[in-house]
């Protein structure tokens, strides 16, 4: 007879967490040396940082590691202060928040959104608790406050308290539209508040449009530190592994359990069956996601660990080899046919952050995947000057107009055979 799963308390998970954030800050200041990595998290700050802007190309791996690593204990932080549950949901949001530490997400710009959040949830008078993803995971819009900081077309009387009020602004209003659109997608798009920044980098972006300022494209891109990030991402994913089964020795017996579910969201896998597995899953994800990366050709640097990180994270909430294969795959062979480069960065993190859209193959089947994957491919290219850079999860954008066009009609098609069928 199977025993009950393992389930961690919230407050072991931000243990297990604030481990992870230490490993990252002592990685960041052995690999460039102390000065060196707080010469680049300065650098980092002052950057204006839309797509494309790895931050390993601006302040270094040590500077990046050690930004991602902070920002990691800033959020571990709030959740235990607030005393907010850590769920599936929330190991996802911290792991993007790790992820994107290295990649548009920093120690100046998230601010401004997470005050506005915290502002709306005082308005509603709800706890910030109840509210605390969306803020961090909101803060993918956290390159607007950084363009208008840093912008040299206003002067700094004028760019600080603009920046400041359109960043809680944007944090402010986040939370219902969030809820409006995951309406729209019914849980087949696992980033829906990339869906919500999209939208709203839209409107922002029109804005900006309108008063004459155009942000100009950024494209820094990091190619020579595989060697030096190769053994450390391996070794923490490899780890993931050994805890999951310290944690719970018979885990491995849920794989198939696990693998079963469609991942539709919300999927909390750890609540579920149990933090072993979980662990289990999310070091998988995370040696195949490297294999891709590394198997396409690219290399390992701030956007592609960013990948890699959310498809990890998202391991604890809808995620896993079965549901993200058949997306991964259609993204890979839409880009083989077209004759297109596969170490593209454009394709190389679409490849990964295309399983945002896992739920589609989890629920519809393998085939329907392939197709999902192929179709986001495309969109994914495409959206991106609509918000002209300013939103961290263009896939996530991509991914919530994929799934809510999509799964309407695969849905249609179902109901027309089993009434066909009846």
């Amino acid at each position: 007879m199977r025993s009950s799963p393992k389930v961690l308390s919230s407050g072991m998970r931000l243990c297990m967490i604030s481990a992870l954030a230490g490993c990252f800050i002592l990685y960041g200041l052995v690999t460039s040396g102390p000065a060196q990595a707080l010469q680049g998290v300065w650098q980092i700050l002052t950057v204006r940082d839309m797509l494309m802007t790895d931050y390993m190309a601006v302040g270094g791996v040590g500077g990046a590691m050690l930004n991602a690593g902070l920002l990691l204990c800033i959020a571990a932080m709030f959740y235990w202060r607030t005393g907010a549950a850590v769920g599936g949901a929330a190991v996802a949001c911290l792991f993007l928040v790790l992820g994107f530490g290295l990649f548009g997400k920093n120690l100046l710009n998230i601010w401004p959104i997470l005050a506005g959040v915290f502002l709306h949830a005082r308005f509603k008078g709800q706890p910030f608790a109840d509210h605390l993803n969306t803020a961090f995971f909101g803060c993918a819009l956290a390159p607007v406050v950084s363009e208008i900081l840093f912008s040299s077309r206003l002067e700094l009387f004028i760019r600080l308290p603009l920046a400041l009020t359109v960043g809680t602004l944007m944090g402010f209003v986040m939370p219902p539209i969030a809820a409006q659109l995951f309406k729209a997608h019914e849980g087949h798009n696992l980033y829906n508040m990339g869906f919500t920044a999209g939208m709203l980098g839209v409107l922002v972006v029109s804005l900006f449009l309108s008063f004459g300022f155009v942000p100009e494209p950024v494209f820094l891109w990091e190619t020579e530190q595989t060697a030096v990030l190769a053994p450390f991402v391996i070794g923490m994913f490899a780890s993931f592994l050994l805890i999951g089964l310290v944690v719970e020795p018979e885990c491995i017996q849920r794989l198939p359990d696990l693998h079963a579910r469609s991942g539709l969201a919300p999927s909390d896998f750890a609540a579920e069956l149990g933090d072993g597995v979980v662990l289990v899953n999310m070091g998988l994800l995370g040696l195949c996601a490297t294999g891709v990366i590394l198997g396409m050709g690219s290399v390992l640097n701030g956007p592609t660990l960013a990948a890699i990180f959310s498809v990890v994270g998202f391991g604890a909430f809808g995620k896993h080899l079965w549901n993200c294969a058949p997306i991964v795959a259609g993204v890979v062979a839409l880009s083989l046919l077209k004759g297109a480069d596969l170490t593209t960065p454009g394709l190389i993190l679409a490849a990964l952050f295309s399983t945002s859209l896992a739920p589609m193959a989890g629920r519809f089947g393998w085939h329907w995947g392939v197709m999902t994957g192929m179709i986001h491919a495309s969109v994914a290219q495409s959206v991106g000057v609509l918000h002209a850079g300013l939103n961290l999860y263009n896939n996530g954008f991509a991914a919530g107009i994929v799934a809510t066009v999509l799964s309407a009609v695969i849905l249609s098609l179902k109901a027309e055979k089993d009434e066909k069928a009846g």
